[in-house]
């Protein structure tokens, strides 16, 4: 979910935040599906295919006891209710007559037609979405095993490489956004999309802040607060206001692109100015990040149902958060020897 990682991570992001529009789409008008969840949610049943958790008395409780007891536990946590299977195994019943005469697929409720697999409901994006995860924790830990066991200590047993605490924040976060990504991915309700957008959004936030203080070089804590607490404070206040007053998608993207395009300009310029030696992996991944984008912009169908354009961008993230990762260490590295070239 920028330097252009989700620094980049920047761009990215904008793409977790623009996830959520879920208009009406050419899948969910079609009066044939609309007919088929109708007639579900009074039977229970699409095709030969019956739901228990659908079966109702007169007084609108279920028949077999409530819902959560007669699903597998691996569904159970899924909150996969009468209306959630009877929407998608429509949408299957829809595809697979569509596909009979020769049309392609069409989008439901915002979202092309994917094959749940044990629940999920984007099995590529979740994988792919924990190999994020997985890479950003493996970065996170070379970068922290490089400060403290390969590099010099001061006198104290902090290292010198001042942004160190940044980037230790950066790393939780970029975690802790894939995580909800993972989640969300796995199952859209309103809850997990509420910390998805918070997460992304928070991390776009402070990946802003750092661009500002790394490219700048802000050492001062007094410059670093004056330049990190209007940021923090309206970030902050975007996402009470997005959780508690209203999700509102169009402004949710105004705020991102702007965050974005902000860092993204902040990052290349530097990139363009500096002599640092390990630059050019800035621009792999401000080149890498600005390609991926196109898989965003240009939209396709998931390929047998589980590999659509979103899901490869989320794949084409992990080569470009090891070598994010890997200039994070480069700089700890170069800063660490200019520090130590000044104290002798």
């Amino acid at each position: 979910m920028h330097m252009a990682t989700r620094n980049w991570v920047a761009l990215f992001v904008v793409l977790s935040c623009l996830l959520g529009v879920l208009d009406a789409s050419a899948g969910d008008a079609d009066p044939l599906y609309r007919a088929c969840v109708k007639q579900c949610e009074e039977t229970g049943c699409v095709g030969q295919k019956c739901f228990p958790h659908c079966k109702f008395s007169s007084d609108g409780a279920s028949i077999n006891g409530p819902w959560y007891m007669q699903e597998p536990l691996y569904l159970q946590w899924k909150k996969w209710d009468c209306l959630s299977d009877c929407r998608y195994n429509c949408m299957v019943d829809r595809e697979i007559k569509r596909d009979a005469l020769g049309h392609g697929p069409v989008k439901y409720h915002g979202k092309w037609p994917f094959i749940r697999v044990y629940g999920i409901q984007e099995p590529a994006s979740v994988a792919f979405s924990v190999l994020n995860l997985a890479m950003h924790f493996h970065g996170w830990l070379s970068f922290f095993i490089l400060l403290y066991y390969k590099l010099p200590l001061k006198q104290t047993k902090k290292a010198y490489y001042e942004f160190s605490p940044l980037w230790h924040i950066y790393g939780f976060l970029s975690m802790n956004s894939w995580f909800w990504s993972a989640v969300f991915h796995s199952r859209d309700v309103d809850l997990t999309e509420k910390f998805d957008y918070s997460s992304a959004v928070a991390l776009l936030g402070f990946s802003l802040i750092l661009a500002i203080l790394r490219s700048f070089n802000v050492r001062d804590e007094a410059a670093r607060v004056m330049v990190a607490a209007p940021l923090l404070a309206f970030v902050t206040t975007h996402i009470l206001y997005l959780n508690f007053y209203k999700l509102d998608y169009g402004w949710n993207m105004k705020v991102c692109v702007v965050m974005a395009v902000a860092q993204l300009l902040i990052w290349a310029t530097w990139a363009g100015i500096t002599r640092h030696p390990s630059r050019w992996k800035l621009w792999v991944v401000v080149f890498g990040g600005a390609l991926a984008m196109l898989l965003e912009i240009y939209d396709f169908p998931p390929y047998y149902g589980f590999l659509d354009a979103h899901a490869i961008w989320h794949a084409t993230t992990i080569p470009l958060t090891y070598i994010w990762w890997s200039f994070i260490r480069d700089d700890a590295e170069f800063q660490t020897a200019n520090m130590l070239k000044k104290a002798k």
